[in-house]
């Protein structure tokens, strides 16, 4: 992945810290890093990266942006994107970043006007940290980078941890460290004379009403997706991600298309029943004719790569389907691609996860009138008999209606049921604030530019589910691999024209995507079109029942953490107990999530 790093105000030893901070970013690749220095400010940029200075500015972006002024975007391609940076800004001040689109993270340093700026991509596909020093700026695309400089002094973030555990990842802004803050998709940083602010530039307003024929939206639609494909494309040998889903076969199908040969797919396997989608992927792969290759993953694979993955994640992450992506990322490299092609965002930008419908039935409830849901149908469901299954589905149903949005979403959380004081130390709890995860939820479930329930929901996971959680486990594990990865769901343009589809066309009644699906009609195979979702998902407790290996490495990890203060050591006998007896999934997940926290510990910090 590489990235940028830098700083702002700091005198010190400019080219050594500056080397050392650049050095985090380059561990998985030999990329050198360009690195260039004022009076008070340093700056580098790794791999797909560059840096540029103009008169006391500095400048330096990473990824693969596009300027929106042809003339911006043909310095970049004669000059260098940095170059085009920083005369962009020279003209246009900090509404530069407006003026950009793909995916980026940048940086500006301008030592004339005593400010700097930095910015990430609108669906956070490349991120950015940083931390306020002495009154100095300091940012990277790492927290590892940060943790480099001598000014910046990482202090565990308890509130992080017990966030982890409620959401297996760290939801943005906050991040592990104390002090240490992720911008979020669509900001940026303006940090003057010693003051720092946090702005958006762009923000997904929902365009609610805008009506239009069907054969016109697919005809764009088809358009905008091809023509994303094909950029996406560009200037690399490239293959695809195909797990057999919706996304990854029309990208497998698109790819074929714009480069005119067979598209280079490549799709993991399990053998464990329920977990395995080879099948649909080898639909998807005869139909479009392209060159396919399969890896089944072993759990000699998963215990293996479970240390090299939580260390290349500079925070805890717990999302298990990061196993199957490295090592398909990994397959991808071996056979000498230089860029995946991932079909990320397509869940989220029009309507294709299982809980959009489940709780458009629940805002059915809503609908009636709220004296008579308190004073009759409520008190009436509390007071039904459970003997009869019909009576106890009624009485869940009303229970779970009841609960407002976002909270409903989270009803069956696993930290929620299974009740923090039973989880975690109390000494640990006391410094922590239960609420906070659903007051996280809460402000991106009201704060969306939307005014239906399902367009709010997308606003939620688009944060969430992606920016914090899915984008991060492909970017990290491909970058583990050393293959570049690009999201063409993603597109600027894809984006916008998702948000002024009707709510109705992304869910009809109960069906999901219902526009996208009924848009490639003819071009997906049907099998395809109509198979449940499933996704990467890794049988890590099935397969934790019985391999020596894997228990050896789990009941190490889980030792180990019981003596860094945050656990119940009663909490960790009774889930290992628990999953050894009949509930392997479910309690395989959570032991999974503390492994990958465990090993993470051991990678940043030793035992």
């Amino acid at each position: 992945m590489s990235g940028i790093c830098g700083w702002y105000g700091i005198q010190t030893d400019a080219e050594t810290v500056i080397a050392k901070m650049a050095s985090a970013l380059t561990r998985t690749d030999s990329a050198p890093s360009g690195t260039l220095n004022g009076v008070r400010s340093a700056i580098a940029a790794g791999k797909s990266g560059s840096t540029s200075s103009i008169q006391h500015v500095l400048a330096a972006i990473f990824g693969n942006p596009e300027f929106q002024d042809a003339r911006l975007q043909a310095l970049a391609t004669t000059e260098g994107t940095a170059h085009a940076l920083a005369q962009g800004y020279m003209e246009h001040g900090e509404t530069i970043f407006e003026r950009i689109s793909g995916a980026f993270s940048a940086a500006i340093l301008d030592e004339n006007d005593d400010s700097a700026y930095l910015a990430i991509d609108r669906s956070g596909i490349c991120p950015m940290v940083y931390s306020i020093a002495d009154g100095s700026l300091v940012f990277g695309s790492t927290l590892d980078a940060v943790n480099q400089h001598p000014r910046i002094k990482p202090e565990l973030n308890n509130q992080a941890i017990y966030d982890y555990i409620y959401f297996h990842m760290i939801p943005g802004p906050e991040s592990i460290y104390l002090g240490q803050y992720h911008l979020l998709p669509g900001e940026y940083l303006s940090f003057k004379k010693g003051k720092v602010q946090i702005k958006a530039y762009w923000k997904m307003h929902f365009i609610e009403h805008e009506k239009a024929p069907f054969e016109v939206l697919k005809a764009e639609f088809l358009s905008k997706l091809l023509q994303s494909v094909e950029l996406s494309a560009r200037g690399a040998k490239t293959g695809t991600f195909l797990s057999g889903g919706t996304d990854s076969s029309t990208l497998a199908g698109m790819l074929g298309e714009v480069t005119g040969k067979a598209a280079p797919t490549y799709s993991i396997g399990f053998e464990a029943e329920g977990y395995d989608e080879m099948e649909y992927a080898r639909i998807a792969s005869k139909h479009f004719g392209t060159q396919h290759h399969e890896y089944y993953v072993t759990p000699s694979d998963v215990a293996k790569a479970i240390p090299e993955i939580a260390s290349v994640y500079d925070q805890p992450f717990g999302n298990a389907s990061a196993m199957p992506t490295y090592y398909c990322a990994k397959l991808a490299k071996e056979d000498g691609i230089e860029r995946l092609l991932g079909g990320d965002g397509g869940d989220e930008l029009f309507g294709g996860n299982a809980r959009y419908a489940k709780q458009r039935i629940f805002s059915i409830y809503d609908s009636i009138p709220s004296s008579l849901r308190h004073r009759v149908i409520e008190p009436l469901s509390a007071s039904l008999p459970g003997n009869m299954a019909i009576l106890r589905k009624a009485k869940s149903y009303v229970d779970q209606a009841s609960v407002p949005m976002p909270g409903r979403l989270e009803t069956y959380n696993l930290l929620e049921r299974l009740g923090p004081a039973n989880v975690f130390m109390p000494e640990f709890l006391n410094q922590v604030d239960t609420g906070n995860p659903l007051k996280l939820l809460e402000q991106t479930y009201h704060g969306a530019e939307a005014k239906t329930q399902l367009n709010r929901m997308l606003a939620l996971d688009l944060k969430f589910t992606l920016a914090d959680n899915d984008l991060p486990k492909v970017v990290k594990t491909c970058d583990l691999a050393g293959i570049d990865v690009a999201f063409p769901m993603l597109a600027d343009s894809v984006v916008a024209f998702s948000a002024r589809l009707e709510p109705s066309l992304k869910l009809k009644g109960t069906r999901l995507r219902y526009f996208f699906k009924e848009a490639l009609r003819g071009y997906l195979p049907d099998a395809i079109l109509t198979k449940s979702k499933h996704g990467f998902g890794l049988p890590f407790g099935e397969w934790l029942k019985n391999d020596k290996t894997l228990q050896e490495l789990s009941n190490d990890s889980l030792e180990s953490l019981k003596k860094r203060g945050i656990f119940r050591p009663e909490f960790i006998d009774e889930i290992t107990r628990l999953h050894a007896e009949n509930h392997s999934g479910y309690y395989g997940t959570l032991i999974w999530v503390l492994v990958m926290l465990e090993q993470w510990f051991r990678a940043h910090h030793g035992r």
